[in-house]
């Protein structure tokens, strides 16, 4: 027996500090890397069976921007098996602030044909600087517009700077993975882009199973630049020495939060003839920072 022992604890000791493999169609099983030089600040890993957690996160409800078709609902969010699951769904939704002849869109729908999940870390959660990763799997179906992205609160939209992770959506009739920053302009609610827009066939003809798979998006994020990549091909890099609205201002000196939504309509294209529900998955989101000195 003390043989067996001696003999078994090489055998242990060589599983220790070993991650388990990674399935790309899988959530990841393994806790959050260690980045040298830097903390985990904070981690949402979606490994429960419930509503994602209050404590992180807050919903978006109703119609909500960009004259887009479905109606947000909390219910379309969910974690399970291991992921955050925002499900669009086709199915009719009355609107409570329906006018007939009203100029406004969220008003003049008397009903919504889509629903779908927006939550974000608002009044939450907050960071100024770091390493941002998320692990997800996207539905690029006619219709989807997924995203990943971060907005700041001390001024309106755009001057307080918006960061898009990911989205996905269709250009000139193309789907095509952006990513992009935005500031304001001297004219209001009109942003100056900074925006990479990559052929989403440049993915898949690389690799044909690109859609069945998990991706990470990352974000490195300095008082220098904000450089943004999708398993770890950099597809956009801003400086910060540009990124300065009008009043003298830089948004992204400045905290954010993030969001994460699947829209359904307008730039995703006409989801009409899509099967449906659509799914995103997030396996994770994690926020690094650097140690100080």
């Amino acid at each position: 027996m003390q043989k067996l022992i001696f003999l078994l604890i090489p055998l242990l000791l060589g599983f220790i500090g070993f991650s388990q493999p990674i399935n790309p169609t899988l959530p990841d099983p393994n806790p959050p890397a260690e980045i040298p030089g830097m903390n985990l600040v904070w981690a949402d890993e979606f490994n429960f069976d419930e509503k994602p957690n209050p404590q992180f996160w807050k919903y978006e409800k109703g119609f909500v921007r960009n004259e887009e078709l479905q109606w947000y609902l909390e219910k379309n969010a969910i974690c399970t098996n291991g992921v955050l699951l925002i499900e669009g769904r086709r199915e009719e939704i009355s609107n409570p602030r329906f006018e007939a002849g009203s100029q406004s869109w969220k008003n003049n729908r008397e009903f919504a044909h889509y629903t779908s999940s927006s939550i974000n870390t608002r009044g939450l959660k907050q960071w100024l600087y770091g390493r941002f990763e998320i692990r997800a799997r996207i539905d690029t179906a006619m219709g989807c517009w997924p995203a990943i992205w971060t907005l700041g609160t001390t001024q309106s939209w755009p001057s307080n700077g918006e960061i898009d992770l990911m989205e996905f959506y269709r250009v000139k009739g193309e789907p095509t993975i952006l990513a992009n920053v935005a500031w304001g302009t001297s004219q209001q609610h009109v942003a100056k882009w900074h925006t990479e827009m990559i052929p989403f066939s440049k993915f898949t003809v690389a690799d044909p199973d690109w859609v069945k798979k998990f991706h990470i998006w990352r974000m490195d994020w300095t008082q220098e630049s904000i450089q943004l990549y999708v398993d770890d091909e950099l597809l956009n890099t801003t400086s910060l020495k540009e990124t300065i609205n009008p009043d003298g201002n830089n948004p992204f000196t400045k905290p954010q939060y993030l969001l994460l939504n699947l829209a359904l309509g307008r730039h995703g294209g006409n989801p009409d003839q899509t099967k449906f529900p659509v799914r995103y998955e997030v396996d994770y989101v994690r926020v690094y920072q650097e140690i100080e000195k």
